[in-house]
């Protein structure tokens, strides 16, 4: 910079004396010093003539002695001039000395010229490293303080990472070890109830082993069943007086086989109540009661005065109480087969038991293990989670170390840079004032040496003088190029010093090389900080390589988003109620039905109705009037084209009377199809096995081949639309007298239904008098079944399961069983009138709704289609 006020006035400081060179210098500021590290041609003349107008000719030889730059010659030129200035008289002319005098001083000018330039260009040169070095510094220091704080930040991170991972994960296996508790005490329990049912199991087998009709290992002419009431508890019971199979029943350990038993046998009795309204009761009060611990301490004895006991109406005869109070009552052995077939149903009843437990069992394993990998899972997560915040905490902690000690480092190196600066400030600018203070000296001792000559020399002389340095361009824009100098002449010397060199080579652009942010992946987001409500998730990266120098700056090391945003809470929304579908039957009380359809799912623990709840689904009576028969027919007649498959019950528990009034009904409805023509009719009888053995070998494994004949399953026609011939042949059945082996019927029917009409509704209706050998494994087949076909139930008396029935038809079982009371009202035609009712509608039901847009509640339509008639009943 060219700052002429500056060196003008330290000139001036210089030739005053007011204050030392030291005092002024160490007053300056870092900006002052390239004032003087640059000194320019025009400071350097004007500290030129502020040195020479205090310059006397005693002080230029002091100047030069004390410079030690004085020679033998310059002593000789410099006594001769002080002894002509002492004797104060003119110089001869042509002094033989003279020249030689100039010419000396003329090169000692330009070695002194010389050595002020080279001390310009070695102060710049330094001037600028250290500047560079000291920008170097200062990039380094707010390098590291960047990265110091990055590494705080994730820090941070990392220290809430551990304690949410170091409070969670106590937490969650205390959860784990309450889970295993819990799972180990219910799988215990129910693998303790599973041995007492597999102990019935095999008690009840060798009470069919005894029982086997076919092996005849117990005569039944030897023994009575007794059906008792106990006149304390009033509760019913059964009794064998046999001994062997009394105390195999005994060993019925489980509640459930127990009253099952006492279910069984409770229909044998004529006059019994129907089971659904006897008491529950365990079978400890069904069997006698074995014998207990006596009480031993005796009540106090007391005397009481006894009463009057003669005060019998009856005068000691029988009463007609005492004639009611039987305690038992002893009914003729049942037939074998009929006795069989009640242990049947005890076994299959228990033997379902074992299998809804093996089904439990299974189930809460299932359910106990993958809950448990899955908080294992999260545990194991959360201790990698902690392992790997530990790890990031510990080298970011390292990281945050290393950058706040590199920082002080360079922060010292810095301060020992600008301490060098300044001492070294101090010198040049001390070399300069004394190059400066020599030139001046020796320029006034040739001045003075010319006066000596005389003849009126003015003492002017000319030394040369060149330009300001025009600098070339840098070969380097950073980390030191070098670049050429070059001047040029602007006044060529007059019996004055010769010019400077016109070229030189100086280093350039020292400072460091812009160092551009170089940053890490991002990490994953971390965990949402709340469940719902609306939380935040926070993600970091680490900072690799600070910005240096001037280069590209970072860009964000951390981002938050929202997460979570749903309701903790929310129920779910649902469409409107569609409009009424028409009528599911032309006569006999039929219902319509409109629909809601879930729009939005709810949310957190929010609720929604079940589709089939009162709130989403509506139902009111129509066509609630009677159907008629046409003229000459006596049931209602099927106008419709359908599939139809007719299940026949030929059960022993039938009884002769029950038989016929089925063959009846099975009449009848083979007649409501037979007029229009329209209907392809398949029909299957049903029984089972009488024997134990049979039914093992047709439930259980075995390696021969067995037929569904010696199962009791007989195909009486497959679909036919000769329904004249199909009537022909039921009336022409047999009475199987055998078990009832539901299950293996209705999968009969389904694979009966793959032989039907592609575009024909199929139904499939089962007749019915009680209980099927397996609840669960009808219960299984008639879902099954339901997928294909409406499944109709006609169950006749009122020990029918009607209860599971309803679970077994196709939804809505109103529609879908037809229950009769007994087998006298089964031989009625109203019966079947109902049945085609139902199956067969004059209209049939067409679904008119408003369709949800697209997004809106369609995947509640695409549920189970339940009866294949195109419309869902249920």
């Amino acid at each position: 910079m060219k700052l002429v006020v500056a060196c003008a006035l330290l000139g001036t400081v210089l030739s005053t004396n007011e204050v030392s060179q030291s005092s002024f210098v160490s007053s300056m500021t870092l900006k002052s010093m390239e004032r003087f590290f640059s000194r320019s041609e025009q400071a350097h003349q004007a500290s030129l003539a502020a040195i020479t107008r205090g310059m006397s000719m005693t002080k230029a030889v002091q100047v030069l002695e004390k410079s030690n730059v004085t020679t033998p010659a310059l002593v000789q030129v410099t006594d001769m001039v002080q002894k002509t200035h002492l004797r104060k008289r003119k110089p001869e002319k042509g002094y033989s000395g003279i020249d030689g005098a100039r010419r000396l001083l003329n090169s000692m000018i330009f070695e002194s010229m010389s050595k002020y330039d080279a001390e310009i260009e070695k102060c710049t040169d330094y001037y600028a490293s250290q500047c560079a070095a000291m920008e170097a510094c200062r990039g380094q220091i707010a390098a590291s303080n960047y990265i110091a704080a990055n590494s705080r930040a994730l820090i941070l991170d990392s220290q809430s990472t551990i304690n949410r991972c170091e409070t969670d994960i106590p937490v969650k296996k205390l959860e784990l070890k309450q889970h295993n508790m819990k799972c180990t005490h219910e799988l215990h329990k129910m693998n303790t109830r599973l041995k007492i049912v597999m102990g019935d199991i095999a008690v009840m087998t060798m009470i069919l082993e005894m029982t086997d009709c076919a092996k005849k290992l117990l005569q039944m002419k030897k023994f009575a069943m007794l059906h008792c009431e106990d006149t304390c508890t009033k509760k019913k019971f059964v009794e064998f007086n046999h001994q062997g199979l009394q105390q195999k029943m005994l060993q019925l350990k489980s509640e459930f086989s127990q009253n099952l038993v006492a279910e069984s046998f409770g229909d044998l009795f004529q006059g019994v109540e129907s089971l659904e309204s006897m008491e529950d009761s365990s079978f400890s009060h069904a069997l006698p009661k074995k014998n207990k611990t006596k009480f031993m301490n005796p009540p106090m004895p007391r005397t009481e005065v006894p009463k009057n006991p003669c005060t019998d109406p009856n005068k000691g005869a029988p009463s007609a109480a005492d004639k009611r109070a039987a305690k038992c009552t002893i009914k003729k052995s049942p037939q074998c087969y009929k006795l069989q077939e009640r242990f049947l149903l005890i076994q299959a009843g228990i033997q379902d038991e074992r299998d809804q437990l093996m089904e439990e069992i299974a189930s809460m394993e299932k359910n106990c293990k993958e809950t448990k990998e899955t908080m294992e899972t999260q545990i194991q997560d959360d201790a990698d989670m902690l392992a790997e915040a530990q790890t990031k905490l510990a080298g970011a902690t390292e990281k945050e170390a290393n950058a706040g000690e590199t920082a002080r480092q360079t922060a010292t190196e810095n301060n020992q840079l600008n301490q060098d600066l300044v001492k070294q400030m101090k010198t040049c600018s001390g070399n300069y004032i004394n190059f400066e203070t020599e030139l001046c000296a020796l320029k006034k001792i040739r001045g003075e040496l010319y006066k000596m000559k005389g003849g009126g020399h003015s003492a002017f002389f000319q030394d040369c003088e060149v330009s300001k340095w025009d600098p070339e361009e840098c070969t380097k824009k950073c980390r030191g190029g070098s670049q050429k100098l070059t001047r040029s002449v602007l006044t060529h010397p007059d019996g004055g010093a010769k010019c400077l060199p016109l070229a030189a080579m100086k280093r350039c652009n020292l400072q460091p090389c812009p160092i551009d942010c170089k940053l890490s992946a991002w990490s994953g987001w971390s965990k949402c900080s709340s469940e719902c409500g609306g939380g935040v998730q926070q993600r970091l990266r680490e900072v690799k390589m600070a910005m240096k120098y001037g280069g590209k700056p970072c860009g964000e090391t951390s981002e938050t988003t929202a997460c979570n945003a749903q309701a903790c809470e929310k129920d779910c929304e649902l469409s409107g109620w569609t409009k009424w579908t028409t009528c599911s039957k032309g006569c006999d009380g039929g219902t319509q039905k409109r629909q809601k359809y879930v729009k939005q799912e709810p949310v957190g623990e929010g609720k929604c109705f079940g589709e089939w709840s009162k709130q989403r689904l509506e139902y009111k009576k129509c066509n609630f009037h009677a159907c008629f028969a046409d003229v000459g027919s006596p049931v209602l007649e099927c106008k419709k084209t359908t599939d139809v498959i007719l299940l026949i019950d030929g059960s022993g528990s039938l009884g002769k009377k029950g038989w016929a009034a089925e063959m009846t009904a099975a009449g009848y409805f083979i007649d409501a199809f037979t007029k229009s023509k329209k209907a392809n009719m398949a029909v299957i009888l049903y029984s089972g096995p009488k024997t134990w053995s049979g039914v093992k070998k047709c439930t259980g494994k075995s390696k021969k081949k067995v037929s569904s004949k010696e199962c009791g399953i007989t195909t009486v026609t497959h679909f036919t639309e000769d329904l004249k011939k199909v009537k022909q042949l039921v009336l022409g059945l047999e009475w199987p007298k055998g078990s009832t082996l539901t299950s293996l019927a209705l999968m009969a029917a389904k694979a009966e239904l793959a032989l039907g009409r592609k575009n024909s509704p199929s139904n499939v209706i089962v007749f019915t008098d009680g209980r099927p050998l397996s609840f669960r494994k009808t219960g299984i087949a008639s879902k099954a079944l339901r997928k294909l076909a409406r499944l109709v139930w006609v169950p006749v008396t009122h020990f029918a399961p009607l209860k599971y029935i309803k679970q077994w038809a196709t939804r809505r079982w109103q529609e879908n069983v037809v229950q009769v009371k007994n087998f006298k009202a089964f031989e009625n035609p109203e019966v079947v009138t109902h049945i085609i009712a139902n199956i067969c509608p004059e209209k049939p039901p067409k679904m008119e709704m408003e369709m949800p847009m697209e997004g809106e509640g369609m995947e509640e339509m695409g549920g189970e289609m339940e009866g294949g008639e195109g419309m869902s009943l249920d």
